[in-house]
Parts: C-alpha cells; structure tokens; sequence
C-alpha cells in the first residue's frame, strides 16, 4: 500500500498493518469467510474449479470442496508470521512475506483468490472471467495482482503513488498516519466500462482503498468490488468503500480486545 512498512495502530486516521501487542492475535484456526456479508463457514462454497493445470493464463479446473477451501486458508494463516513490537513498540506485525517465498503457499494463494472471486462475482474458472481489469494498490497489491488477473484472463493495471507514472494521470488525495498521501492512476489505463476488481494485501482503515476506487471510477471503469488477503474488522474500513467488500482472512475485532 506504500513503500515503507505500514503498521497497526488504534489511531483510525491511518492504515495499518498489524495491531497492538496487547490485543489478541488472529488465531491460527480461526478461519472465517469475511465477505461483505461475514456468511458462515459452514455455508457451501458455490464456485467452480479445482487445482490449476498450469502456473498462467485460463487453466482447466475441478470442482472444489469446502474442505479443500477450508484446509488451504488454514494453511495460508498458519504460513504467516507476527513480529512484536515492530515497526515502533506496542504494534505487532503482520508479515505475508512468507505466502511468497515458498511456492506452494504462493500457489495456494492465487488459487484461494481465483476461487473468491469466482464465488463473489460468479466468473467460472477455466473461462475468460467477465473482470476485464485488476487494479493492484501500491505496494503488496502488486504481489498478486498481475498473476491473479491472468488467472481471469484480465488485464492489470497499478495504482501508484504521485509522480512515479509518466503521461496524464488522475490523482486522488487519501488521508494516512502522518498527513495526506496521492495516488495515481494513467488516465487511459482502462477504457469506459470495463469491469474492475481492486487488490490489496490487506484492509485497515480503508483510505487508500477508497481512493482507489474513486479513480477507477474517474476513469469510467466498472466497479465490481475488493478483494483483500485480510481484514482488521474493528477498524471499520470497509465502512468507507461504496462497492462489495470481500476478503479471505478476518482479522480481530474490537469486542475481542476486551477479552484480554
């Protein structure tokens, strides 16, 4: 989402990556759908599509189980990894890197993606999706964006920070912990009514996301929805995103703090 590591904190005007030590991590089971409904992990999985023949492009897939969907987030959680007290004191990190440097984790997670998109928007895996653009935020959306979009046969397009883009561009302001911050789309990056999907590693605050789908609708683009590896449910971001909020991991919520 931006260069530096972005962190948790309780402060709701930035975004944030992880959440005070303090508070209760994400259990390692604790497994839910969090969509923009939260349904339950028992409700069956209506998507298509199995494990993918090939590492790009539109592949051949199976019919999944709810197991198979159930078991694969379990292992994508159990694979990530919390730093205490990192970046400042107080703010325990949640760091993805691991789903990347291990291919397997890295294949399990696109194909966790294909298949919640596949559910949320009702493309079929195997086929050319109707997503025609996947919008990937700087700087973890651009781990798994581009392969994502060729997963559903789209294209993908970044969203920068202000003035790393050449050419005509669209600006949007989004507040952060320390101040305003821009982000910048190419003012032809998409056409009219092209179908849009925006990605990004995680879901805080929800300023940046919100910006960006301010200029994917600038540019004239279709605006299905989010998609996120994780939530951080009691900082209510998705409260400022005018289009369907879905994401494979829930983060803690505020009840749970009282717990502790």
């Amino acid at each position: 989402m931006s260069d530096p590591p972005i962190t948790h904190s309780l402060d709701p005007t930035g975004p944030s990556h992880g959440y005070p030590a303090q508070d209760r991590a994400t259990e390692k089971s604790d497994i839910s759908d969090s969509t923009a409904s939260h349904p339950p992990r028992s409700k069956p999985d209506p998507t298509t599509g199995g494990q993918n023949a090939s590492q790009g492009g539109i592949t051949t897939s199976n019919a999944p189980s709810s197991s198979e969907l159930t078991s694969l987030k379990i292992k994508l959680q159990n694979g990530l990894r919390q730093f205490p007290d990192f970046p400042t004191p107080g703010i325990l990190f949640e760091d993805i890197m691991p789903l990347f440097s291990s291919h397997e984790l890295h294949t399990d997670l696109i194909r966790v993606l294909e298949l919640k998109v596949a559910e949320v928007f009702g493309t079929k895996l195997g086929e050319k999706s109707d997503v025609d653009v996947v919008v990937g935020l700087e700087s973890r959306g651009f781990l798994f964006g581009p392969t994502l979009a060729l997963r559903l046969g789209a294209g993908f397009v970044p969203l920068r920070k202000k003035g790393k883009l050449p050419g005509p561009c669209e600006t949007e302001a989004f507040e952060k912990e320390y101040g305003a911050d821009h982000f910048q789309l190419q003012s032809d990056a998409m056409k009219k009514g092209q179908k849009v999907v925006v990605v990004d590693d995680i879901i805080a605050t929800g300023g940046s996301a919100a910006a960006a789908g301010r200029l994917v609708r600038k540019l004239g683009g279709d605006l299905l929805g989010y998609v996120f590896m994780m939530e951080l449910d009691f900082l209510k971001g998705r409260d400022k995103l005018d289009a369907p909020v879905h994401t494979l991991f829930s983060g803690q919520e505020e009840s749970l703090k009282k717990e502790t």
